[in-house]
């Protein structure tokens, strides 16, 4: 059997039903106490007779164990004769009761107190308000003149006090000033030498529209405080009345300020309203975690990181509709081609997966459409390096395919850019394809633009700026940028800035001088930081330099000791390598990181990368490698290599297969 003890209000205990359980006389009910007052230490049984008796009876030993037994048939009615005890136990000179720290209110409630100083004014109130809520009375009542409970009701007394006076205070900061009031003024009543409760109760008045009763009661709590204590009001309390009679604007929340209430008074209803266990809070998360994620930094990183959570509780619950809607409420638009965190990714694309097959065939289409987009926006940069693009197209491709499908069918403008970003990040199957891209961005524009979708309206931009970059058509780029900064800086979206501000890079890499450029490229690398996208930050400032080198010709500059020892290459290593090598004079070293190399991952760095190779092939005369690169670049003649990420480029793709052709026809 379980118990919990309680000890705010009479001494008592209670089964898992909450039936009471028994405890005989006082005396009973005071080794109990006495033994809780000691949290979990020993106390002898010399000190329980000293503490029970002013004078003990002759056989005060065999009484004390007498109620010691006593107490255990209450506490552990199943405990067969002879076991030992598992609560009260013996131990050394006494006795010693081994409740866990939630099993006595007294010890919950020290931990909700303190728990509570760290949770925003909304959860703040609630859960102060449920804490006290478990006090009955006063603190060990029916001990209240034993000395060996007076530090401890006094304590607890105290703790009490201080969480009505910080409840008060979240009621306060969340705006409900008139809802503090009457408590305040029944805790100075009860307790007129706390300053800090004349303070609040002061500040909660003057909120409420109430100065004259405010001014009035730091009137009262002067006459209090020298009736009480012989002394005058503090500072503090001194300088809110001049404060309140000055009518400082402090004293009012200004318009940030309600906004935070309003937020936290939403929080603090839902958190009363909707039980802990609820699904609903799954699909809540959910949708809370997509709109933190637009945030950037630490919002991002936590979002993806609840979100795995919250689909993996509702996979938990065996309801596959209920995870189908936490999956696929989670429709953050997504821009970049490599995931941030590609075993999460996985993992999200595998639960997805496994919720399709477990949902009734024949409905929930539009949910159906959800998960398929997220298989497809999940998967990106899962495409193998050099498959045929005749060959059989990839689950992801055809998840992308299907939901598309699925949302023009069923009229569904979120759903279809949700898909269309899904497609977006499966087009990708050979190099060039930059015109097809930019016809999904300018789908998604003007399907964002008739339908209020901002962050896919943004997207659709985004895709753009790449597309019109890819195709130098940067009159067009430049266009598409002001439109999604425009839009970023109305709807507070801080992310789009870290990928306007790179394509600026990119532009000024275009005509500027080198050193000018590597500066652009420095400032550009700085905004990555704390942005919360470690699939774009990781090695890509290091290959924004070796773009330039390359396109300038400049592959003497490259300090190859500096780059290749002591900058993050990242996932660009394996590309990269080979062309440091070279810059370093070892050609041997070069040739053997060239004769296995793979394909770069088909992406928005696939041409950039495959550039990259190229110039090292050319160098060594590696003609195997020259020929995949050329039948590999050959489909982006038309294009700047690289410049389709709007971030850097390697120069028009057609400069690199003259120079593949030329050293192919020398050899």
């Amino acid at each position: 059997m379980h118990v919990d003890f309680g000890v705010l209000g009479p001494v008592a205990a209670w089964d898992e039903d909450g039936v009471a359980v028994p405890l005989k006389g006082p005396r009973h009910r005071a080794v109990l106490a006495r033994l809780i007052v000691a949290r979990r230490r020993v106390v002898p049984v010399a000190r329980l007779v000293e503490d029970l008796w002013e004078e003990p009876p002759a056989d005060a030993v065999g009484t004390i164990r007498t109620f010691v037994a006593g107490l255990r048939r209450a506490i552990e009615p199943d405990r067969p004769p002879r076991a030992p005890a598992r609560l009260l136990v013996t131990e050394g000179p006494g006795y010693a009761l081994r409740a866990a720290p939630d099993d006595i209110d007294a010890w919950r409630f020290e931990k909700d107190v303190e728990s509570a100083a760290e949770l925003p004014p909304g959860r703040l109130v609630v859960r102060l308000t449920d804490a006290l809520a478990t006090w009955r009375g006063p603190a060990y009542a029916d001990f209240a003149d034993e000395p060996w409970a007076r530090a401890e009701r006094s304590r607890l007394t105290e703790l009490r006090l201080h969480a009505v006076e910080r409840r008060a205070e979240g009621r306060i900061a969340l705006g409900a000033a008139a809802e503090a009031v009457p408590d305040l003024d029944a805790h100075v009543a009860d307790h007129p030498w706390r300053e800090d409760a004349w303070h609040l109760l002061a500040t909660a008045l003057y909120r409420s529209g109430r100065q004259a009763d405010a001014l009035s009661v730091v009137r009262r709590a002067r006459r209090m405080l020298g009736e009480h204590l012989g002394v005058d009001p503090g500072p503090r309390l001194r300088r809110l009345e001049a404060d309140m009679l000055r009518q400082e604007d402090h004293l009012d929340p200004g318009p940030g300020g309600t906004a935070a209430q309003v937020w936290a008074q939403a929080a603090a209803a839902y958190e009363n309203a909707v039980p802990s266990r609820a699904r609903a809070r799954l699909e809540s998360t959910a949708g809370l975690m997509r709109d933190l994620a637009v945030t950037g930094g630490g919002g991002l990183e936590a979002a993806r990181r609840h979100r795995v959570a919250a689909v993996a509780a509702a996979e938990q619950l065996g309801d596959p509709e209920l995870t189908a809607r936490v999956i696929g409420i989670y429709d953050v638009p997504a821009i970049w081609t490599r995931s941030d965190d590609p075993e999460q990714a996985a993992w999200l694309v595998g639960a997805a997966e496994r919720t399709l097959r477990l949902l009734p065939a024949g409905r929930h289409d539009a949910v159906r459409g959800r998960l398929l987009a997220t298989v497809a926006v999940e998967s990106r940069g899962t495409l193998p390096g050099e498959q045929s693009a005749s060959g059989t197209h990839s689950r992801a491709l055809q998840a992308a395919r299907q939901s598309e499908r699925i949302a023009r069918d069923l009229g569904d403008a979120s759903l279809l850019a949700f898909a269309l970003n899904g497609v977006f990040m499966q087009t990708f199957q050979r190099a060039g394809l930059a015109a097809r891209r930019d016809a999904i961005g300018a789908e998604l524009v003007s399907l964002s633009e008739q339908n209020n979708l901002v962050t896919y309206e943004v997207l659709g931009h985004l895709i753009r700026l790449q597309a019109r970059s890819a195709l130098a058509d940067f009159a067009g780029a430049d266009r598409h940028a002001e439109a999604a900064d425009r839009l970023s800086q109305r709807h507070e979206l801080p992310l789009v800035a870290v990928f306007t501000t790179w394509y600026r890079a990119l532009r000024t890499s275009l005509t500027a001088p080198l050193p000018t450029a590597e500066s652009a490229y420095e400032a550009a690398a700085a905004t990555l930081e704390g942005a919360g996208m470690p699939g774009l930050r990781h090695g890509l400032p290091p290959l924004a330099r070796l773009s330039l080198y390359v396109r300038h010709d400049a592959t003497s500059r490259i300090d190859a000791a500096a780059m290749d020892r002591e900058l993050d290459w990242g996932p660009y290593e394996p590309w990269v390598r080979p062309l440091l090598l070279v810059s370093r004079g070892d050609d041997a070293g070069a040739r053997a990181a060239l004769r296995d190399i793979p394909a770069p991952p088909r992406d928005l760095l696939f041409e950039a990368l495959w550039c990259v190779v190229a110039r090292a092939a050319v160098l060594v005369g590696d003609h195997a490698v020259m020929r995949r690169a050329h039948t590999q670049l050959e489909p982006a003649s038309a294009e700047l290599a690289g410049a389709g990420s709007g971030l850097i480029s390697c120069g028009p793709v057609s400069r690199h297969l003259d120079e593949l052709a030329s050293a192919l026809a020398r050899a």
